[in-house]
């Protein structure tokens, strides 16, 4: 369990083939300096298993399925990533529950720099917007943010990228994550509120079991 309240900004040092996925080394010499092997590393949102380390570096296990429904299947050496370690019993919620799970991905529509803040605006996979909303938590790229606009569902209907939604980035935001340097066109990891994706499942059975009493 992650708070979206990111650490380090690490960079991929290597990337070897594994089977049909991936072992990458991500040098993060914070998270590296106690990491122990088994724990879990948030990378750019994306919950990963450590299997080895150095004292600047970790290695971990990418599988297939991750690679197919995450942004970090588009990596490179040199890729920039956010890093959280999991968040220890007894600690400070400071951003909101990520579970590292990744729903889907995103691109960056649109920036918009100002004095102080920068406004992002990101597409929003078509199954994704009933889970977000304004005012509510997101996490994009594993950072815990909140959402300033979304797209009216009413003129929203179509292709992906015609849902979108907004958020505002303050200076440390964009100074202590990679969402600083991100540019329109830029693929991001996508994790909605686990407390929405509850609702929306409970509300799918709750309207079979409606339909069925009603034969």
């Amino acid at each position: 369990m992650f708070t979206g309240i990111i650490e380090e900004i690490g960079e991929i040092t290597a990337i070897a083939p594994a089977g049909d996925g991936w072992r990458l080394t991500v040098r993060a010499p914070k998270a590296a300096a106690d990491a122990v092997h088994g724990e879990s590393i948030a990378v750019s949102g994306v919950c990963l298993t450590v299997v080895g380390s150095t004292a600047d570096t970790f290695d971990t296990d990418v599988m297939k399925q991750t690679l197919d429904v995450a942004a970090i299947g588009g990596a490179v050496v040199g890729t920039r990533v956010n890093i959280e370690k999991a968040m220890p019993v007894g600690a400070r919620l400071g951003g909101h529950i990520v579970q590292g799970h990744v729903d889907g991905v995103g691109t960056v529509l649109e920036v918009r720099p100002g004095e102080q803040w920068s406004v992002l605006r990101v597409s929003l996979p078509t199954d994704l917007a009933p889970l977000v909303v304004d005012k509510g938590s997101i996490s994009v790229d594993g950072t815990s943010l909140t959402v300033s606009a979304v797209s009216d569902p009413s003129t929203s209907l179509g292709t992906q990228d015609q849902h979108w939604f907004e958020v505002s980035l303050i200076p440390e935001t964009l100074a202590a994550t990679t969402l600083g340097s991100r540019a329109v066109g830029d693929r991001v990891n996508l994790e909605t509120d686990i407390l929405a994706r509850h609702v929306e499942r409970l509300l799918a059975f709750r309207e079979i079991a409606t339909e069925g009493g009603s034969r």
